[in-house]
């Protein structure tokens, strides 16, 4: 709109610096810039090169965060996807065994993740009235049983060939291959959540899934797809890992699910669904990366730094109930 001085103006406010750097993403940037700054006081060993050179195992489980997202915004929940890397790792570990080629293992791999995602997508679709927690602990049960059972006696399954699978480790320079996939999801995730009509769609039934019902919104169809696809980017990352590990064993992707949804969460994505923002979730992934990565530098337990992931989870959760108590306060003692 045109004011009386010429100059057009905006219809919405554009947010300056310091809206930016008081925003969730601006903060968890900071945090991010704190924990590589600390990292690097911890051990003498955390530089870029290193970062890079262990970073494959976990850009793995960044895969899974593009399709998360997507359950999350829709309200829904899929604890499945750790047993899903189990069984599409041991699938991809069998094929190659089998005396297959790369192309084999990789299509392996993204059917049996494509599937189980379907599998969940399926119930969930059909069978509305139950929580999709219950569907995905159902599921999740059954599909590492089933990698179990396929493992035999000995709980693992080592890969002959390696060479069947060593494209996907290749480096470019200091970077891994790994890392170029995660970059084109990010960019193409961003676009399809905040610039495509599907993402708005996504967004409506998180919000309220019988409005968008009654809007139009074909709300199981898109439910079932974002199941489907997070199955397929749980096969990524199975595939990732093993080319990663050269093996599958019964605990391949053990507390996967609950690092997937702790990205989001932490990135500022609600588990009640409608809400958040895929960037933050990248940058919360990245923080939790660096942190593993600073800590494994150090031999630090394992177990200790998932209670610090956890803690760091809790206090993402209570920062936004503690603002806005502060503002309601704030708004009652200047009434």
């Amino acid at each position: 709109m045109a004011g009386k001085s010429g100059r057009t103006i905006s219809a919405t406010r554009e947010g300056g610096l310091k809206e930016k750097l008081l925003s969730w993403e601006g903060a968890l940037v900071i945090l991010l810039i704190v924990v590589n700054i600390f990292g690097a006081i911890l051990s003498p060993n955390y530089n870029l090169t290193n970062i890079l050179r262990e970073s494959p195992r976990y850009l793995a489980e960044i895969f899974m965060l593009f399709g998360m997202a997507f359950i999350l915004v829709l309200g829904d929940i899929d604890i499945s996807v750790g047993s899903i890397v189990c069984l599409t790792a041991t699938v991809g570990c069998l094929v190659s065994n089998a005396g297959m080629p790369l192309i084999m293992v990789l299509l392996a791999c993204l059917a049996t993740g494509l599937v189980c995602g379907m599998i969940n997508g399926f119930v969930a679709t059909q069978f509305t009235e139950l929580p999709t927690m219950i569907v995905t602990l159902g599921t999740q049960i059954i599909f590492r049983g089933i990698a179990e059972v396929a493992l035999g006696s000995g709980g693992s399954a080592s890969m002959i060939n390696i060479q069947s699978i060593a494209p996907l480790r290749t480096m470019v320079g200091p970077v891994p291959l790994s890392f170029f996939f995660v970059v084109i999801c990010i960019v193409a995730f961003i676009v399809i959540l905040n610039k495509t009509t599907f993402g708005r769609k996504l967004y409506a039934i998180g919000s309220n899934s019988t409005t968008a019902y009654y809007t139009g919104i074909e709300v199981q169809k898109i439910r079932f797809f974002s199941f489907s696809l997070i199955g397929f980017l749980a096969g990524m990352c199975g595939l990732f890992l093993l080319a990663s590990t050269y093996g599958a064993n019964t605990t391949t992707g053990n507390g996967f699910e609950m690092e997937v949804i702790a990205m989001c969460v932490f990135g500022g994505i609600a588990t009640t669904g409608g809400k958040g923002n895929i960037v933050g979730g990248i940058i919360a992934a990245l923080i939790i990366v660096c942190l593993r990565i600073a800590f494994g530098q150090i031999n630090m337990n394992t177990q200790l730094i998932l209670v610090i992931i956890g803690a760091m989870l809790i206090i993402s959760v209570l920062i936004p109930a503690i603002t806005a108590a502060v503002k309601k306060g704030g708004k009652k003692g200047t009434a």
